[in-house]
């Protein structure tokens, strides 16, 4: 029995690249659009009557902009997925809108392949492809040091904390961990809790992120 598509609203002040985004999802049957927003505001209301699997989210938009957008989203419905979709190479972008909620972030000149792969990874929850094509996205955001929002400093998570957090931007599941560190699963999900308040973070995603921005991955890499 097939599963049913996963439903998309698309939210781009610019009518022809809602077209765009619409016409590279058309081919794959995994994805269905249900709805075209022209702003944030309009995005957020759309969230509550075509009840949208996933959100393609632009960022700079007007009067109400797709970061702010996300952030009373993920308020609102928890349970939508949202895709911040961009042409900045700003980082301060990305990790706001990490911040507010959102489960990833696409360049909006990137091959209609890599957009497809990406979302299937994020959407089917296979963390190992989508942290590799966070990976890359990630090397393409350019903004100097000084332009990055402030971040807790890794120095505030303990020694076992920094090797768990880099561990989930390796891909590793709670299991995966627990086999490596040689601990327990349930002590693994303690001290993920632990990291996730202590950084004021949501999910694995923006963990990944900020693992990758400071580093940590390079303590667990042989």
């Amino acid at each position: 029995m097939e599963s049913s598509p996963f439903r998309v609203l698309i939210a781009d002040d610019h009518p022809l690249a809602r077209k765009a985004v619409q016409s590279m999802l058309e081919p794959d049957p995994a994805f269905y659009v249900v709805g075209e927003a022209y702003n944030g505001e309009e995005a957020i209301l759309l969230c509550g009557e075509v009840e949208p699997d996933l959100v393609l989210m632009d960022i700079h938009m007007a009067p109400v902009g797709g970061l702010e957008a996300t952030r009373r989203i993920k308020q609102l419905y928890p349970h939508i997925r949202i895709v911040v979709l961009t042409v900045s190479d700003d980082v301060a972008d990305l990790f706001t809108a990490l911040q507010f909620g959102a489960q990833g972030y696409l360049l909006k000149n990137m091959d209609p392949d890599e957009w497809l792969t990406y979302l299937h990874a994020l959407l089917d929850d296979n963390s190992e492809v989508a942290r590799q094509m966070a990976d890359r996205l990630f090397l393409r955001f350019r903004a100097p040091l000084g332009s990055m929002p402030d971040d807790p400093d890794p120095s505030m998570l303990t020694s076992r904390e920094q090797q768990i957090a880099a561990c989930v931007a390796l891909g590793d599941n709670n299991r995966q961990i627990a086999e490596k560190l040689l601990i327990s699963e349930n002590t693994v999900k303690n001290h993920m809790k632990n990291i996730l308040e202590k950084l004021d973070m949501e999910n694995r995603v923006q963990l990944t992120s900020y693992a990758i921005k400071y580093g940590l991955t390079r303590r667990v890499q042989n």
